[in-house]
C-alpha cells in the first residue's frame, strides 16, 4: 500500500492505492487528506472489496499505520480472528512506488487537475486502464462491461 501526491486546484492531495505481490491493482482513492480517517476509509474499502490480507507491507506513515490498527480493531471487535500483520520496510513497498509511475506519466503533463471531481474521474479511467492492461478481468467478457465492472 502507498500513497502519491496529485495537483488539483494549485494543492497537492493524495492518491491512495493498494498493489498485491504479484503488481495487480486492488484498490484507489483520492483523498484531500493524509490523516487517520482516509486511511481507515480507505483500508476498510479495500479490504471490503479484496479480502483480508495475511500481510500488508507500508512505509513508514503515522496515518497509514493508524488506519490500519483502526481497521484492525474494527475487525477485532467484529470477532475476526485472524491477525493481519503489519510490515513497515522502506524497500518492501517497490511495487506500488514502480506502479505509480503510471498515473504519474499520464498526470504531469496536465500540470493539474481544474477540480476534485475531474481528477476523480480521470484518475479513475486511468486505473481502470491500467488494470486491463495488466490483464486484470474475466477472459471472454465483453470490453466495455468489464471496464463497467471495475469502474463501478
Amino acid at each position: 500500500m502507498g500513497e502519491t501526491y496529485i495537483k488539483v486546484k494549485g494543492t497537492w492531495v493524495y492518491l491512495y492505492r493498494a498493489v498485491d505481490k504479484h503488481g495487480k491493482t486492488l484498490d484507489f482513492m483520492l483523498s484531500r487528506r493524509r490523516n487517520k480517517p482516509a486511511a481507515t476509509m480507505f483500508f476498510a474499502r479495500m479490504l471490503e472489496a479484496n479480502g483480508l490480507p495475511r500481510k500488508i507491507v507500508i512505509y513508514k506513515s503515522g496515518a497509514n499505520t493508524a488506519g490500519i490498527k483502526a481497521v484492525y480493531k474494527m475487525l477485532k471487535g467484529f470477532g475476526c480472528p485472524i491477525p493481519i500483520e503489519m510490515v513497515r520496510r522502506k524497500y518492501l513497498n517497490n511495487i506500488v512506488e514502480q506502479d505509480h509511475r503510471f498515473i504519474k506519466r499520464r498526470a504531469r503533463p496536465m500540470l493539474g487537475f481544474k477540480a476534485f471531481a475531474s481528477a476523480v474521474a480521470t484518475l479513475d479511467g486511468i486505473e481502470v486502464a491500467n488494470m486491463i492492461r495488466k490483464g486484470q478481468f474475466t477472459p471472454g467478457l465483453c470490453p466495455f462491461r468489464q471496464f463497467a465492472e471495475l469502474a463501478a
